[in-house]
C-alpha cells in the first residue's frame, strides 16, 4: 500500500536540509532523483511565463576543477555529485519572447487574442529597456527555479548547497555563457552529507519565529 506524502512530510524535509559543506565524493545522486530536481525547475512559475534562464548541469571533474578557485575554492564544487549552475538570459529580445509565444500558441493547438495582445504589449516594452535591466529580471526568475530545485532535492534526499560566492564572468568564459547569451546567477552542488567532516551538520536550524516572519493584514 502506498502512502500520499503530504505538507508535513515536505516540512520535516526542509527541517533535515541545510547548506551542507561537506560532500561525500564516492556517493552519486541517482538519475531518477536529478531528473525529478530538474524537472521541479522547469515547472517552476516565471514571470509572463518567459522561463528566460536555463541549467547547465556540470559531472565533467575537470571542468569543475576550473570552477573550484573562482568560487572560494568551496570543496561541495569537486566533491558533490553534480553541479548545477543557474544562468539568466542576459537580455530580452523581441526573438525570445516570440518564441515562448509561439510555443505557447503550439503547445495548446490554438491562438487567444488576449494573450496575442499581451504579446504585443511585451514586445513595445521588454526589448526597449536596457540589457542590465533585463538581465537583473531574467535572474530573479533563475532563483525561483533554484528555489524549486532545492526544495525538490530535499524531498529526494539530497543535499544541496546554493552559492552566489563564485566569479560569474569566470564563470561564464569557462562555460562559455556569453556566447549563448547567458550569464551565471547562482550554482548548486548536489549530492549527499558527509556527515563527520561537517561542521554544521549537528546545529541546530535557526530562523526567526514565525511571528517575527509572519504578519498578517
Amino acid at each position: 500500500m502506498t502512502t500520499t506524502p503530504t505538507s508535513a512530510d515536505l516540512i520535516d524535509k526542509l527541517q533535515w536540509r541545510y547548506a551542507t559543506k561537506a560532500m561525500d565524493p564516492t556517493q552519486q545522486v541517482p538519475q531518477d532523483k536529478l531528473d525529478r530536481i530538474l524537472e521541479a525547475a522547469r515547472l517552476a512559475p516565471t514571470s509572463s511565463g518567459l522561463q528566460p534562464y536555463e541549467i547547465i548541469v556540470v559531472t565533467n571533474q575537470a571542468v569543475r576543477e576550473q570552477i573550484r578557485p573562482i568560487a572560494w575554492n568551496q570543496a561541495q564544487i569537486t566533491d558533490g555529485s553534480h553541479l548545477l549552475v543557474f544562468a539568466a538570459w542576459d537580455n530580452y529580445t523581441a526573438e525570445r519572447i516570440n518564441m515562448m509565444f509561439d510555443l505557447t500558441n503550439e503547445i495548446r493547438g490554438f491562438k487567444n487574442e488576449g494573450w496575442e495582445n499581451y504579446r504585443q504589449m511585451l514586445l513595445s516594452m521588454y526589448p526597449q529597456r536596457d540589457a542590465e535591466v533585463n538581465f537583473q529580471h531574467a535572474a530573479r526568475q533563475a532563483y525561483i527555479g533554484m528555489t524549486a530545485a532545492l526544495l525538490a532535492a530535499a524531498y529526494e534526499g539530497v543535499d544541496s548547497t546554493p552559492m552566489e560566492g563564485f566569479d560569474p564572468a569566470a564563470l561564464d568564459t569557462i562555460l562559455n555563457l556569453r556566447e549563448r547569451g547567458l550569464r551565471s546567477v547562482a550554482i548548486v552542488p548536489l549530492g549527499y552529507r558527509l556527515a563527520d567532516k561537517d561542521w554544521l551538520v549537528n546545529l541546530t536550524k535557526v530562523r526567526r519565529a514565525r511571528e517575527q516572519f509572519v504578519s498578517e493584514v
